[in-house]
């Protein structure tokens, strides 16, 4: 099986450069014997510096780059000449990229807008050349400064998608079969749990050119939060979601039990999950008739929206796309 270009967890190695010296250079022309102190100072080290950028959405191009090595400042010249910064390295993150300590887990920063920029490791400064400490009873200094060395260490960099609404439920339960009908995303599909390996996002179109994004996450199973499955992998994403749409079949036995299943793996994981905008849709209403619609639709929380529908029928779908944004709005 060919390994997915999904990557949405990294661990690397950053190292900014180290500062220059200073220059420790005296004066010496012609007819200028003893000029004193001309050395100029050492350049920066080169930052490392992470930049959201629109045009990624997975963290695969750093993958197999471990170590990151920004250039060291040159040595500062002769006739106060400032030595050259070293070279700046730019790393190009999805937009929701979050950084972590990796000894501590500790984050240190989150990078949300497109185009947001924040120096992960900073170049050492460089030295001060012999030319900064001339005194009235100190003329020719014979030093300089060294330049600083830079900073370096080992960093996380996990992803969390940008998503207006996350779709939630158990595997098989519709949610890549909604995603393809109501946007042009094309996921996985079959009649099989675990379909969906990775998430997915799809952008719905919305009336005067307005649009939506919406992303399946994989299906979440009973004890997810402790690694059961694979949704313990993936929750992280549902925490950038404006909105999350709990999608439950109507094959299930105990829709309000389910609800309340998927629900409590949330709270585990995060019980800041549980302040989000939540919808109900029951999926694959074209094997029910009216009347179980009404026994099912008496069991379910009452201050929750729902919606019954079916994406093979696209039945309820234009409704559940007005729900989505009257939710967003």
């Amino acid at each position: 099986m060919a390994e997915s270009n999904f990557i949405d967890y990294v661990r690397i190695h950053c190292e900014s450069g180290h500062g220059g010296a200073g220059s420790t250079h005296l004066l010496r022309a012609k007819y200028v014997p003893k000029g004193g102190p001309d050395g100029g100072d050492g350049g920066r080290g080169g930052h490392v510096i992470l930049r959201a950028n629109a045009q990624f959405w997975t963290l695969i191009h750093l993958k197999y780059r471990k170590f990151v090595k920004a250039g060291d400042g040159e040595k500062g010249g002769a006739a106060l000449r400032h030595g050259a910064d070293g070279e700046d390295i730019y790393l190009d993150v999805p937009p929701g990229t979050v950084v972590r300590d990796a000894d501590t887990g500790e984050i240190i920063f989150e990078l949300v807008e497109a185009g947001e920029e924040r120096i992960l490791c900073k170049g050492g400064r460089g030295g001060l050349g012999n030319d900064n400490f001339k005194t009235a009873t100190l003329q020719t200094p014979r030093f300089a400064q060294p330049g600083e060395e830079g900073e370096d260490g080992w960093f996380i960099l996990e992803l969390k998608l940008l998503a207006d609404v996350g779709l939630v439920g158990l595997p098989n339960a519709g949610k890549s079969t909604l995603l393809s009908v109501i946007t042009s995303a094309k996921p996985k599909i079959a009649n099989y749990a675990f379909t969906t390996l990775e998430p997915n996002l799809g952008i719905v179109r919305y009336y005067d050119d307005q649009s939506f994004v919406v992303a399946d996450i994989p299906g979440i199973i009973e004890g997810a939060h402790e690694g059961r499955g694979i949704g313990d992998r993936f929750l992280r994403h549902i925490e950038r979601n404006s909105v999350l749409l709990f999608m439950i079949s109507v094959e299930e036995d105990d829709i309000a039990a389910t609800y309340e299943t998927l629900l409590n793996e949330l709270r585990l994981y995060n019980p800041e999950l549980l302040v989000k905008k939540r919808l109900l849709a029951i999926t694959k209403c074209d094997i029910i008739d009216a009347s179980l619609e009404k026994e099912i639709e008496a069991t379910l929380p009452r201050d929750l929206p729902h919606i019954f529908i079916s994406s093979l029928t696209r039945e309820g779908l234009k409704e559940l796309i007005d729900m989505l944004w009257r939710a967003l709005q």
